[in-house]
């Protein structure tokens, strides 16, 4: 479905230094797959999603979604196609909740279109259980509240991509899973792609179909996890050694020491 060949992306100039972010990034999302990137620090995940949400200005890439090149595509076609969570909240707007929620249905509101668009935002409410933050100001709301809101604002859009960065970091373990859980539903019942940079290798490993993982903008592996998180792979990507190992096939990786 998402397809994505030779993407490469530098920053800086003359002044600050040109910096390789991403080299060379080749990359697919089939329908209905949860797709994880996973890395240290600085690894390029984060600017890899936003250079296929086109927010970046990649290099020398062909990004395909449904045969579409996304560069051609329109930003209200864009903005349909693929739903965006970033990593942080940006500017607390003083809009109440539901109303937050319910801009991810502005790409697609037309004049008979207000019954189905609140129906979808009272569901992500429910789903999310935001019912007793619905009515309150998003710019009075926790990190991790408003963490939440801007994934409710993402599964309303419906869109066959959905990039999530770090849609967990700041949630506590009952939202970590009602999350990715919720990622899970979506990439079942509508068929999307779901596309989510994220450190947490146990949580990851639990609910993504593949792992990719990145280091200093490459991809050193990818495949499922039990291809992916060996000893070998953490300390060459993260310069530790690890204890992995999984309990009824849900997985661990336990940090242990630096070499």
């Amino acid at each position: 479905m998402l397809n994505v060949e030779k993407l490469s992306y530098r920053h800086g100039g003359r002044a600050t230094g040109d910096r390789l972010i991403l080299d060379a990034i080749d990359l697919h999302v089939n329908a209905g797959e949860i797709v994880c990137l996973v890395g240290p620090n600085g690894a390029g995940k984060s600017t890899l999603l936003k250079c296929i949400n086109l927010i970046q200005p990649s290099q020398q890439a062909a990004m395909t979604l449904d045969g579409r090149a996304l560069v051609q595509m329109s930003r209200r076609d864009l903005a349909r196609a693929i739903a965006y969570v970033p990593q942080q909240s940006g500017t607390a707007m003083a809009l109440r909740v539901i109303d937050m929620i319910a801009l991810g249905r502005a790409p697609h509101r037309r004049w008979n279109s207000a019954a189905q668009d609140r129906r979808l935002v009272l569901a992500a409410i429910e789903r999310l259980d935001l019912q007793a933050l619905a009515l309150r100001s998003y710019d009075e709301l926790s990190g991790g509240e408003r963490q939440r809101i801007l994934l409710a604002r993402a599964l309303v859009q419906q869109g066959r991509l959905l990039l999530l960065d770090e849609p967990t970091s700041d949630l506590d373990l009952h939202h970590q899973l009602q999350a990715m859980t919720a990622a899970r539903e979506i990439a079942d019942a509508q068929g999307s792609g779901v596309l989510i940079a994220i450190h947490d290798l146990a949580l990851a490993s639990r609910f993504a179909d593949r792992l990719v993982m990145l280091k200093q903008g490459r991809v050193v592996a990818q495949g499922h996890w039990r291809e992916i998180l060996t000893p070998a792979n953490i300390e060459a990507v993260y310069g530790v050694s690890a204890l992995i190992g999984s309990d009824h096939d849900i997985p661990y990786v336990i940090p242990m020491s630096h070499p």
